[in-house]
């Protein structure tokens, strides 16, 4: 298999883009930043998962992993297509603050959305006609997303094991009723579905025209209360009730003396392969339709995975429980190379996310698919020789290598909590003295053989851990929640400077 092309990328999730109330969108912002990238040769756009996020603001354990979150969804374009009254964008929620604010968003979200069923009987024919093949092109997960969300609503949050029987167990005549009831409350959600995915294509036609790959995210893992998990309860180690029987997590390790209890279900695999995968190959094959490469998180646990008992408090008592993981690729394999979704060289259009303490089996799973693994900079510097992350260390090409990530400090954080003897070993690794990191680091890893590299936009613009965006194990109002408070045209000479750097050393630039 020949080497792929060197490329850069930079990290940004949607949320965080300038120029809307409360939260970044689908919208003028976006369309901007796609250009900004193209023009100074920068081919990849990475976001986080664009699903709705859970009470944390974290996309990453969704209510429903299948839909895009509602706060995407930009007004300004939806009057511009006259499917929202300019009156309507004009009583909307709106917010001053400086970083994404959540409820906001929420109720921005909630409005449009009861705005758009409203004025649904008096859009053009042709437009109610498209509405309703989407619809019907959607299968289930689109039916059972919205009849999730207008239940959690009527429900006052409560999770879904928590509803009366009829509606916890989705009766079909509990949910024949819902649909007689609350039949505008379910249009408004599908309608806002059908609207982000629209607007979500227009980015993606423009990003292919200009050249710039879409890269997203997705948890290996879904939420216990979410809809995935209400509506294919059997797929998952839940009890009759609705309880956790074996939950998710990590083992204890240097960082955690309990390991990391994650509170999700893990799944009953022999169900899955008894399907043929079908839920999970549908889950994939949605988030391929939204981008060109898919991050997968925890890709370890496609190897074996940690199952903690569902009520235990800490993960500690858990145990490593083989995943069928090679025959869930292998179908995916054939099933992307029939619709031609594999890459230009033939490969899986999957990043794997192996950081951690990874074990020859993972490695070789990974490396079976000819998956890039993932490396991050800031892990580096322990003074260790044979150290993984070093880009000295790094063997072929098949990385994507990052100074840091979403759940990392800022390079510029991370520089300025170090001590003396990392700092020494950073200094001599990029052969200077360090004065811009986040900059210092991409110039090593852009000389690296990686077949990508991917940069934090915060580390372009060398900021410092006030622009941190997620501190793991952690809950508090800024995780989630940093945006741009600039303009993006006023990007474009770090942009510049980036792109003119890859091309120095190599990678795909102006």
């Amino acid at each position: 298999m020949t080497a792929p092309q060197r490329t850069t990328g930079v990290l940004l999730h949607a949320t965080a883009l300038p120029g809307t109330p409360a939260c970044g969108t689908f919208g003028a912002s976006a369309r901007a930043w796609i250009s900004l990238l193209a023009q100074q040769g920068v081919t990849v756009w990475q976001l986080l998962p664009l699903a709705p996020t859970d009470g944390t603001g974290s996309p990453y354990s969704s209510p429903s992993g299948s839909a895009l979150n509602p706060w995407f969804l930009d007004a300004d374009d939806l009057v511009a297509e006259g499917v929202l009254a300019a009156s309507d964008r004009g009583a909307l929620p709106d917010s001053s603050q400086p970083r994404l604010d959540s409820a906001i968003a929420a109720a921005r979200a909630e409005a449009i959305g009861v705005a758009l069923a409203r004025g649904w009987s008096a859009q053009p024919p042709e437009r109610q006609r498209a509405f309703a093949q989407w619809r019907r092109q959607q299968g289930h997960w689109l039916r059972d997303h919205c009849h999730f969300m207008v239940l959690r609503r009527l429900q006052r949050g409560a999770p879904w094991w928590e509803w009366p029987g009829p509606l916890a167990h989705r009766q079909r005549r509990a949910l024949r009723h819902l649909d007689q009831h609350h039949a505008e409350g379910l249009l408004a959600e599908a309608l806002i579905q059908w609207q982000l995915q629209q607007q979500w294509q227009r980015l993606q036609t423009q990003a292919h025209a200009q050249g710039v790959q879409l890269v997203g995210d997705l948890p290996f893992y879904v939420a216990h209360d979410s809809a995935d998990v209400w509506s294919h309860p059997g797929l998952f180690s839940l009890g009759l009730g609705g309880t956790l029987v074996e939950q998710s997590g990590v083992p204890p390790d240097y960082f955690s003396a309990t390991g990391q209890l994650w509170g999700t279900p893990v799944y009953r695999w022999w169900r899955h392969r008894v399907s043929g995968f079908q839920w999970w190959l549908a889950r994939l094959e949605r988030q391929l339709e939204l981008f060109d490469r898919l991050r997968l998180d925890h890709f370890r646990a496609l190897e074996a995975y940690w199952s903690v008992p569902g009520g235990d408090p800490t993960a500690e008592q858990g145990r490593w429980v083989p995943s069928p993981g090679e025959a869930l690729l292998r179908r995916l394999l054939g099933r992307c190379r029939r619709r031609g979704r594999l890459l230009a060289d033939g490969r899986l259009p999957l990043i794997a996310e192996d950081l951690g303490v990874i074990t020859p089996p993972v490695e070789a799973l990974r490396d079976q698919f000819f998956l890039p693994g993932m490396k991050i900079l800031q892990f580096a510097f322990d003074g260790n020789d044979d150290n993984p992350y070093l880009p000295a260390n790094l063997r072929g090409s098949r990385w994507v290598v990052y100074p840091g990530t979403h759940d990392n400090a800022t390079s510029r954080g991370w520089w300025e909590g170090l001590e003396g003897d990392a700092r020494a070993r950073v200094g001599a690794a990029v052969g200077a003295e360090v004065r811009s990191p986040g900059w210092q680091l991409l110039e090593l890893a852009m000389a690296s053989e990686a077949e990508l590299v991917v940069a934090p936009l915060q580390d372009l613009l060398e900021l410092g851990d006030e622009a941190r965006f997620n501190s793991p194990g952690t809950v508090g109002s800024h995780n989630w929640s940093w945006r741009l408070e600039r303009s993006i045209d006023s990007l474009a000479g770090p942009l510049k400077g980036y792109g003119e750097l890859a091309a120095r050393l190599g990678r795909r630039g102006p």
